[in-house]
């Protein structure tokens, strides 16, 4: 069920940032797409509470616990943040507004891969924090290797992160003669 329940909220997340960004760009309903926005983080709200029921109500910690976890960690880091980056290139695509800014170069792609670095510790921090309650909840009852294990790999993910942005950092990407040093939106990766 908990695993449904997973696929549901992101199935919902882009369901509700579709919905949300066709309400303020095509129908001209800015307040009311920025009401469905605002509505995503009940969906994390959803999961979390029924993650910790399921365990309150003797479900074995498992993967699935572990991979809730993940899910509320990365909406908490870079929900925003994405819901930010589609809203800029919906704007520029569906309203006529100003082209989104790339960072595909130098210095600003280096910083731009460090802030996104300072978002994924935000994610492990928070998925860190939900697997250590999920493993004090539980106690001494059931077996939590598997929380731990995602614990360990919250701290990979965070590692593999800090490797890349340090790559952009120590070999900074040149532009192509006569490009903008903060290059075109289109090849950002966001």
């Amino acid at each position: 069920m908990l695993v449904a329940l997973i696929a549901a909220c992101e199935i919902g997340f882009w369901v509700l940032l579709a919905g949300g960004l066709a309400l303020r760009y095509l129908a001209g309903m800015p307040r009311l797409g920025a009401a469905v926005l605002l509505c995503e983080p009940l969906l994390e709200l959803a999961l979390l509470v029924v993650s910790f029921v399921d365990l309150r109500n003797g479900g074995e910690p498992s993967w699935r616990h572990g991979l809730a976890a993940f899910y509320i960690g990365y909406t908490v880091g870079y929900g925003h943040y994405t819901v930010k980056w589609l809203d800029r290139h919906a704007a520029h695509r569906l309203a006529g507004g100003p082209k989104p800014p790339g960072t595909k170069y130098g210095k600003a792609r280096a910083v731009h891969e460090w802030k996104l670095w300072t978002r994924t510790l935000v994610g492990a921090a928070v998925a860190l924090g939900l697997l250590q309650a999920g493993i004090w909840y539980v106690g001494d009852a059931a077996d939590t290797g598997g929380l731990q294990a995602w614990q360990f790999a919250a701290l990979r993910v965070l590692g593999i992160q800090a490797v890349v942005a340090a790559t952009y950092s120590i070999w900074p990407r040149k532009a192509p003669a006569g490009a903008d040093a903060q290059g075109e939106a289109a090849g950002s990766g966001r």
